[in-house]
C-alpha cells in the first residue's frame, strides 16, 4: 500500500510503500480484542495483598467479658468488625499474565497499522529533526500538518525531536522499538518519519 511522504511543511514530496494488505481481516475484532486484553493484564502487577483474621497478629485474649457489659459478644480485637483486624475475603498476590500466539499479535499489528492507513490516519513525513529542542518550533510542525492529537513515533538518536514534542498537549511520544498494537488503536493520527516507517516495514516482513 502507498502513502505520501510530506516535509515539514506539510508539501508531498514522495512516497513509500507499506507492508500491509490492502484487504481487513474477517476476524480483525477479534484479534483486537485479545492483543489489546493480553497486553493490558500483562502490566498488571497483580501484587495487592491484605491479612485475613488468622493472619493478624494479636487478638489472643477475649477483649472483654461474654455477658453483663450491654455491647455484643466478640472473642477477638482481630475480627474484621474491628479497626486493625483482618479482611474478609482479602486481595492475595495474584498472577494475572495471558499467552497469546506470536503470529497472531503480528497479524493483529499489521491489521491496525493497515486499518489507519485506510483511514488517511498514517502521517509519513520525510524528516523528523531538529538543531536543538524546541517546543515552539514542534508546535509549528503539528499546526502545518493540522494535527492537534497524535502519535508520534521515533527511533533511537532522535533526542531534539523527543524533546521537543514529549510536553505538548495531547501529543505522545513512542519509541518504534515498543510500538505495539493498542498505540496505533488509541490513536486516529500517526506521525513517522520515512526512517521509522522503513524500520516497520523490515519489522513486519522479518516476522
Amino acid at each position: 500500500m502507498k502513502l505520501n511522504v510530506v516535509n515539514k511543511n506539510s508539501e508531498i514530496v514522495g512516497d513509500i510503500e507499506v507492508s500491509v494488505p490492502e484487504r481487513a481481516s474477517a476476524n480483525k475484532g477479534v484479534l483486537f480484542n485479545r492483543t489489546v486484553r493480553t497486553l493490558l493484564m500483562n502490566q498488571r502487577q497483580g501484587n495487592a495483598s491484605a491479612k485475613t483474621r488468622g493472619e493478624v497478629s494479636g487478638g489472643g485474649r477475649k477483649p472483654w467479658k461474654q455477658k453483663g457489659t450491654g455491647r455484643a459478644r466478640a472473642g477477638s480485637i482481630r475480627s474484621p468488625l474491628f479497626v486493625g483486624g483482618g479482611v474478609v475475603f482479602p486481595p492475595k498476590p495474584k498472577d494475572y499474565s495471558l499467552k497469546m500466539n506470536k503470529k497472531e499479535k503480528r497479524l493483529a499489528f499489521i491489521e491496525a497499522l493497515a486499518q489507519r492507513i485506510q483511514e488517511n490516519g498514517l502521517i509519513v513525513i520525510d524528516e523528523l529533526s531538529f538543531d536543538a529542542p524546541k517546543t515552539k518550533e514542534a508546535y509549528e510542525l503539528l499546526k502545518k500538518l493540522n494535527v492537534s492529537k497524535a502519535l508520534i513515533v521515533l527511533e533511537n538518536g532522535m533526542k531534539n525531536a523527543y524533546l521537543s514534542l514529549r510536553n505538548i498537549e495531547g501529543i505522545e511520544v513512542k519509541n518504534v522499538d515498543t510500538l505495539n498494537t493498542y498505540d496505533l488503536l488509541r490513536f486516529r493520527k500517526i506521525i513517522a518519519p520515512r526512517s521509522v516507517v522503513e524500520k516497520i516495514n523490515r519489522r513486519i516482513s522479518d516476522g
